[in-house]
């Protein structure tokens, strides 16, 4: 009975509501991101497909309605949504988006007109930077903390312009640094300050 229940649970979770974002651009800086975000909110990002550890955080119910609610307005990427137009190559971009029942349906475009889908890519553009910006504070936390102040800085011009995704996620980085007597006293500071803010929301 009980690995019956590990079964459906697994089968459950792997046929969950989530829309995914793929972008693979060689050359750039990363040359591959993806996001997928369930309808329960839970957030994975990559920057490599073969990434078995991702960067996991939890968006916030209205983060999650919007995202879906743009999904919906694109027909949930049943069109296509290529321009056609002669454009610079800004990467290949992949919306994806799973029902509840399993089935898949996907576009794929370098350059899109429809202003849903423009509005749709630079919300995600966001949280992929939020993501990156977790990624660089955590990086600089154990191996630069001569950096640290560098990242809060951007992770804080994130917030101020409400473009910082899920900033729960930041806590116990900030907690860590706000305690740590290694780190400056000025550094300490400003972690505590974002770390109060960041509850406080």
């Amino acid at each position: 009975m009980k690995l019956a229940g590990l079964l459906l649970l697994s089968l459950t979770l792997a046929a969950a509501e989530r829309v995914t974002f793929t972008k693979s651009f060689p050359g750039s800086v990363p040359a591959y991101c993806s996001l997928q975000i369930a309808r329960t909110g839970e957030l994975e990002y990559k920057e490599a497909v073969t990434d078995d550890n991702p960067v996991r955080a939890k968006l916030s119910q209205a983060e999650v309605d919007l995202v879906f609610d743009m999904a919906g307005k694109l027909n949930h990427f049943k069109g296509t949504l290529e321009s056609g137009l002669k454009v610079a190559n800004t990467g290949k971009k992949t919306f994806r988006y799973q029902a509840d029942d399993g089935a898949v349906t996907e576009a794929v475009f370098n350059y899109s007109i429809d202003p849903n889908a423009q509005q749709l890519l630079e919300h995600f553009e966001q949280i992929a930077e939020t993501e990156r910006a977790f990624i660089d504070l955590d990086r600089t936390v154990h191996f630069d903390k001569l950096g640290v102040n560098d990242s809060l800085s951007q992770i804080e011009s994130l917030w101020l312009n409400k473009q910082l995704a899920a900033p729960a996620q930041f806590v116990p980085l900030l907690t860590r640094i706000a305690e740590h007597t290694a780190f400056m006293h000025l550094v300490r500071d400003r972690a505590a300050r974002l770390k109060e803010q960041f509850l406080a929301q």
